[in-house]
């Protein structure tokens, strides 16, 4: 008489371990995207996109990635400063100058003791405002800037290997050696005189911490 359990057939047995390991891989590796994206601040996600489309230089791409973060969480530091990058990077120089002041005015005014990140955003901020002035010939403006982002969070501005997500060059000039730069010829400075040097300008990062 022939048994009345499957499972007593080895084909069977086998079949059914194979089948139930596939079913406990797909459903964990559901239930980890889901947590992953649940447990994920809103706004991450997007402005995760948008910083590899500016990586890409891929600025109306990126812009439209962080306006949709903001669209979710209207005060998150980096899409705020996302946006600034994208204006800044693609030539937009008034619109990222406006974007800067108002990310540096925001976290002067929320911006806690212990917040590290939100320190090193602050510095991050100065600096690139610094660079967008300093490349105008505003470099009082510049200087000022410059020595803001210094004295807020000068690790965060020092040089290579200190911070994350650089966007340029390996080897860049530092805000301390501009401001230096620029400190010992700023009461010599003509009307209407450019302190530039453009293989060294050309060099400045932009920072995205």
């Amino acid at each position: 008489m022939a048994s009345l359990n499957p499972f007593s057939n080895p084909q069977v047995t086998r079949r059914f371990i194979v089948l139930m390991a596939i079913a406990t891989f797909v459903m964990f590796s559901i239930w980890a995207v889901v947590k992953s994206y649940t447990q994920t601040p809103l706004g991450d996600y997007e402005v995760r996109q948008g910083d590899i489309f500016l990586s890409d230089e891929k600025y109306d791409d990126a812009l439209e990635r962080f306006n949709a973060a903001l669209s979710v969480s209207p005060t998150h530091r980096g899409a705020m400063m996302g946006r600034a990058l994208s204006f800044m990077l693609s030539g937009r120089t008034q619109e990222a100058e406006t974007e800067l002041t108002n990310l540096i005015d925001f976290l002067k005014g929320n911006l806690e003791a212990d917040d590290r990140t939100g320190t090193g955003t602050l510095a991050a901020a100065y600096n690139n405002r610094a660079i967008l002035l300093d490349r105008q010939c505003r470099h009082k403006e510049a200087l000022a800037d410059y020595i803001a982002a210094l004295t807020t969070d000068e690790v965060a501005v020092k040089g290579p290997g200190l911070i994350d997500k650089i966007l340029y060059s390996a080897n860049p000039s530092t805000p301390l050696k501009r401001a230096q730069f620029l400190h010992q010829r700023i009461d010599t400075l003509k009307e209407g005189e450019c302190l530039l040097m453009p293989e060294k300008d050309a060099e400045e990062r932009v920072y995205k911490p």
